[in-house]
């Protein structure tokens, strides 16, 4: 009876594993049916409806200020950057969310939804008449928003920022989800997944630019900014029509969590000496299977002293009849994902005052553009803020240029599938920014020239003789600036970051940009306020007396020095080996043997297997 009771137990165990393993190829069938190139019309139609958006939302926001509520310019473009920055430090937030329990599908529409009420907000505030102070057609001595209306106007600004945070970090790591974006399979297709999703998000721009721009200008605010929320709400419906479609990659747990793991199990093993052979170091695929899809990460000889986390006791060794303790002993996998977080860091902090640099264009740059001569023909005056669509227009051909022309013949010479790596391609971006600032500078010492010979320096409101079209170049300069420098940054944070933490990787692109923000309003305020009254170099009102291209000077010679650093961390940045999945690599070899003894992990990770391989060869022997 005991012995019929075990086989049927044994039987039953055994109809358990096969339909387990039924179950598994099920949904790894279903899962490759997932994905790929369908699922894009509905992931780029909502991060199209997105970008528009935000960028007929953000394009023209200096002259409402200035003009409708009336902010001196000073604080205007303080408020701006101000709000530029926290957008861009909230994708941190958005990211840990992601990669530890929400995944990232949830996370862009909860973003998209409360980006919605944050445009809905500000449409309200600029269609009622009470939430705006009296209209100064002047510019002199005009009445201020209230603190109530300014608290409207910061309300609605902060919900936006919230719910970027959602949305920057996750939307193009999701989409790239949708691929198999493993190295050996990125480098043998002919396109670039970061070139064609800039070039569909530069066209989104594109439109804003032109169509909401001239909308605000022309026809009115309440318009001017509900199109953008009408176009956000179509984002969502276009996001979650599709949801049936998409890979949604489960999340991997905190990474904040392993990565603090690492460290302190790195602390605490801070006195043992790490072993001359790295394959005596602890490593579980097992373990790691859910975090390293893609591939493991292989062992680096940088920043040695976290490997330490990694090295198993004899306590630990002995202790194989239950799982570590991820506090006192981590996977060499792990470790490796802290290692290329700190190794990206630097890379990511270069952006920082190349974002600073640029910060001025939405602001200062507006505001010449103002004084200048926008007329087209007779009746049309071209938009001062639209100015912008000169830099995405060389952007969207920039990229197609650089996908078809320059990549093959940069492959000539570098034997590199993709042309020049993404940190060469960075540190062109930063040397065309330098010549684009120098360039703003030069056109803004002519167009005081010619203020000066018409004798229209203390004249804010007149137009200056001179062509708009001359702050083209300049634009253009940043476009291409951003050709090279955002695309490949955006490529090298989504291929050197672990695969369960590219949303917080991705995230690390934002915090750069909110820094930067944060440092153009602290370089904007320390110039105003220590540049004297008289010749202040940029005033509040009066434009014209300031010395606005002493400014840009102080910017150019910030970024001579900042590619001095970037050029140093490139040199001595090391990419993260990765062992693709069916690649050889050192982890094949599950026997390793060391001067005659076994490697610690694999007693450590074959214990239970070994257990369990006895009690099936019993049931079998019986």
């Amino acid at each position: 009876m005991e012995l019929g009771r075990n086989n049927c137990e044994t039987q039953n165990n055994m109809s358990k594993s096969q339909q387990e393993e039924e179950n598994k190829e099920q949904d790894e069938t279903k899962t490759k049916k997932l994905g790929g190139i369908k699922t894009m019309p509905f992931i780029l139609a909502n991060e199209v409806c997105d970008r528009f958006a935000t960028s007929g939302f953000n394009a023209n926001m200096i002259t409402y200020l200035t003009q409708v509520l009336n902010l001196p310019l000073v604080q205007a473009s303080n408020t701006l950057t101000n709000f530029s920055g926290t957008s861009s430090l909230t994708p941190i937030i958005g990211a840990l969310i992601a990669d530890s329990f929400a995944g990232r599908f949830w996370t862009i529409i909860v973003g998209c939804i409360l980006y919605s009420l944050g445009l809905l907000s500000i449409t309200l505030s600029a269609t009622v008449q009470s939430l705006q102070p009296p209209p100064c057609p002047t510019q002199q001595n005009c009445t201020e928003a209230s603190t109530l209306q300014l608290w409207i106007l910061y309300i609605s600004l902060l919900l936006t920022s919230l719910g970027s945070g959602g949305i920057r970090p996750c939307v193009i790591t999701f989409a790239a989800d949708q691929f198999d974006m493993k190295k050996s399979t990125v480098l043998s297709r002919k396109w670039n997944f970061f070139n064609w999703y800039s070039f569909c998000m530069g066209m989104a721009k594109l439109t804003a630019l032109t169509v909401v721009v001239y909308i605000q200008d022309n026809v009115g605010w309440s318009w001017g900014f509900g199109i953008p929320a009408m176009a956000m709400g179509l984002s969502v419906l276009a996001f979650v029509v599709g949801s049936s479609l998409y890979v949604k990659l489960k999340p991997g747990g905190s990474p904040l969590t392993r990565l603090a793991q690492v460290i302190v199990a790195a602390v605490k093993k801070r006195k043992a000496v790490v072993p001359e052979d790295p394959k005596l170091l602890y490593r579980n695929k097992d373990l790691d299977s859910a975090i390293s899809v893609q591939g493991t990460l292989l062992h680096t000889d940088q920043l040695k002293f976290f490997d330490k986390a990694a090295i198993i006791t004899e306590g630990e060794a002995g202790n194989s009849n239950h799982p570590p303790n991820l506090w006192r002993l981590a996977t060499v996998h792990r470790v490796e994902e802290l290692k290329s977080i700190i190794r990206m860091l630097p890379i990511s902090a270069a952006g920082i005052l190349l974002v600073t640099a640029s910060s001025h264009q939405h602001s200062f740059t507006i505001q010449q553009a103002r004084t200048m001569d926008c007329k087209i023909t007779r009746s049309f005056k071209f938009p001062p803020a639209s100015l912008s669509i000169f830099d995405n227009i060389t952007m969207l051909i920039g990229i197609v240029l650089y996908e078809r022309i320059f990549v093959p013949f940069a492959r000539r010479f570098t034997k590199n599938p993709a042309g020049i790596t993404s940190l060469q391609r960075m540190g062109v971006g930063f040397t065309v920014n330098i010549l684009a600032t120098l360039v703003a500078s030069l056109v803004e010492i002519k167009r005081k020239q010619v203020a000066a010979k018409y004798n229209m320096l203390d004249d804010p409101k007149a137009t200056i003789p001179i062509s708009v079209f001359w702050l083209v170049p300049q634009f253009c300069l940043h476009g291409l600036a951003d050709v090279f420098m955002s695309v490949g940054h955006l490529e090298f944070l989504y291929d050197q970051s672990p695969e369960s933490m590219r949303s917080t990787a991705a995230a690390l692109y934002w915090i750069a940009i909110s820094i930067g923000n944060y440092v153009g309003t602290l370089v904007v305020s320390l110039v105003h306020r220590y540049t004297g009254k008289k010749n202040n170099w940029l005033p509040d009102r009066k434009l014209n007396r300031g010395r606005l291209e002493y400014y840009y000077w102080l910017v150019s010679g910030v970024q001579v020095l900042n590619l001095v650093y970037y050029v140093t961390c490139a040199w001595l940045y090391t990419y993260k080996p990765l062992e693709e999945e069916g690649g050889n690599g050192e982890e094949e070899d599950s026997k390793v043997v060391d001067q005659g003894k076994e490697i610690p992990s694999n007693r450590l990770n074959e214990a239970n297997g070994e257990v369990e391989l006895a009690r099936n060869e019993a049931v079998k022997n019986c």
